[in-house]
């Protein structure tokens, strides 16, 4: 099976070969071209259209780390400003603007922001179960 835990991709011609493995929403995190072009409530709408719960914002001060962790939500995400780093399935990728990930329910994984911090926008979605 192919991994949920993107590679990031550094042009819109690598994000675009992947739009048939991109997230379940019908939103695709891998078409975003431009951060400058996107705005929030375009992705909140997409995302709630797509059957997510809540898109919200989430800012991090700068060099936080945030250990192992779980939750009862899965997530797609965007990293709009700054840089972070998050660990999942073993591996650790290094995340800028443009860069997205996702979590699955309950799964775990570890996050640490860089020296200015990090922005990114989410979306949750809570098990059906």
């Amino acid at each position: 099976t192919s991994s949920r835990f993107w590679p990031m991709m550094s042009t819109h011609s690598e994000r675009s070969k992947l739009n048939s493995h991109g997230p379940r929403s019908s939103f695709n995190l891998h078409s975003i071209k431009d951060m400058t072009t996107l705005h929030f409530d375009s992705f909140k709408k997409q995302f709630l259209d797509a059957g997510f719960d809540e898109v919200l914002e989430r800012k991090w001060e700068p060099d936080t780390v945030v250990p192992m962790h779980t939750h009862p939500f899965s997530v797609e995400a965007v990293v709009t400003q700054g840089e972070m780093w998050i660990t999942c399935r073993g591996e650790t990728r290094h995340l800028t603007v443009g860069g997205t990930f996702e979590v699955q329910h309950e799964e775990p994984h570890a996050e640490r922001y860089g020296p200015q911090g990090a922005t990114f926008w989410v979306a949750r979605k809570r098990s059906s179960t």
